[in-house]
């Protein structure tokens, strides 16, 4: 074979090569052209199914349970109601849409099969979603609970704890991170009972403490170091409320976003073996709760 041969031969095989490697990528191309309005499309289902459930629920649901799903004046909580929490999606789907004669709930069957999307988007509201993962280490959490943050001085986690602040032990079953992480660093006041007072007597005495009881005639306050002592209000010469929490306002500063992470953590998990243990017992079939 001459050189002007072989040089011929080379430049077909050559582009040949040219025209296979062309061939692959446009086969490459069209693939990914195929795949991707899938995967778009089933990105936007679920985000609609988000939109579709929480817009079902405010417009058909919210009105008698509340926007939040903790109740109103005409139905009550179904978010952190336990018994509402342990029953069964399908369970949930038969109510919305037969309704529970006797009870004032009605039927929502017009809303087909938008209803798994309201019980879908009511488990959100329960707390129950799988995206609400710890935000941090539990165990960090205790030993800040116990420890550091010294809130174990008024609160309690089973029954291990003060006694003069709420028992927290379910604080965290339906509430979401932020709501938890809100309540730690921007403290409401109490009103009335919970609430600290600062009275004094007609002999000048001065008391301060927690209210547990009050009425028109007396009160009856709890110490921080735990007792109680009861007042009739003809005998003080004055008492006050005092503005905003016993809870410390600074956790914001004085812990970090680690540890406040570590901390929500703690709280969460357990809130989670309170809801273990309610699972476990025995389950109501009564409706009259609903």
């Amino acid at each position: 074979m001459s050189h002007g041969e072989n040089i011929f031969g080379a430049r077909i095989v050559a582009s040949l090569g040219l025209v296979l490697c062309a061939l692959i990528l446009a086969q490459r191309i069209a693939s990914q052209e195929q795949k991707s309005p899938r995967s778009t499309d089933v990105g936007q289902r679920s985000d609609t199914s988000n939109v579709e459930g929480k817009q079902a629920f405010e417009s058909r649901c919210a009105g008698c349970h509340g926007l939040d799903g903790r109740g109103g004046e005409r139905a009550p909580d179904i978010a952190a109601n336990a018994k509402t929490q342990q029953r069964s999606d399908s369970e949930l789907f038969r109510i919305v849409e037969q309704g529970l004669p006797g009870t004032g709930m009605p039927a929502f069957a017009s809303l087909g099969s938008n209803i798994k999307n309201v019980v879908a988007y009511l488990r959100e509201l329960q707390g129950m979603k799988e995206s609400a993962r710890l935000p941090g280490d539990a165990k960090r959490g205790r030993e800040l609970f116990y420890g550091k943050g010294r809130c174990s001085e008024c609160h309690a986690i089973a029954a291990s704890g003060g006694f003069i602040a709420s028992e927290l032990t379910g604080f965290a079953g339906n509430r979401s991170i932020n709501e938890i992480r809100q309540a730690i660093i921007k403290p409401t006041g109490a009103n009335r009972l919970g609430g600290k007072m600062i009275l004094e007597t007609r002999d000048g005495k001065e008391y301060s403490g927690v209210v547990r009881n009050e009425d028109n005639f007396s009160l009856q306050l709890q110490s921080l170091d735990g007792g109680f002592q009861l007042f009739q209000k003809s005998e003080l010469a004055s008492f006050s409320r005092q503005p905003g929490s016993l809870m410390p306002a600074d956790y914001g500063t004085t812990l970090n976003r680690d540890e406040l992470n570590d901390l929500i953590s703690f709280l969460m998990f357990s809130a989670r073996g309170v809801k273990v243990e309610a699972a476990a017992g025995t389950k109501s079939t009564d409706d009259e709760e609903e």
